[in-house]
Formats: C-alpha cells, structure tokens, sequence
C-alpha cells in the first residue's frame, strides 16, 4: 500500500498526487466514483466502479440470463395492462 498525505483546499478540493492519477488512468476531467465506507474515503475511476459492479450482478444471473431483456418484458407487460 502506498500513502501519501495531503491538505484539504479550498471548497473541500483534494490534489491526488500524479503517481497515484497515473496508476488510475486517471487525466484531467476523468470521472470518478467516491466511496465512503466506515471513515474511510475510497475513490475509483469510474470505468474500475462499473465493472466491479458489473462483476458483483454477474455472480447473481447465472451467466445466461439477461436483465435488460427480463426489464423490457417486464415493462411490456406491465404497458398492456393499462
């Protein structure tokens, strides 16, 4: 693991330091996703975020199944019934 300390700006701007932006992917403008979990404040490029949490559905569908496709049908049905 690796650390660095740093100061907390004005309207609450953090620097993240280019090792760590450059280890992310991370340039000018890129979105990202913050996560605070018990006190501690994790940040993930937004590409990382999706796919984990892409990951973590995947284990629930039984590889085969498509949510998208259950979603639609689902909204069709519900569309016809008035």
């Amino acid at each position: 693991m690796e650390l660095r300390r740093t100061r907390v700006g004005s309207r609450g701007r953090v620097t993240i330091p280019v090792e760590f932006r450059n280890a992310l992917g991370l340039t000018e403008g890129d979105p990202v996703v913050l996560e605070l979990d018990e006190g501690v404040l994790n940040i993930h490029a937004r590409k990382v975020a999706i796919k984990k949490a892409q990951d973590l559905v995947a284990k629930h569908t039984e590889g085969k199944r498509s949510l998208v496709d259950e979603l639609v049908a689902e909204r069709r049905e519900n569309a016809t019934r008035g």
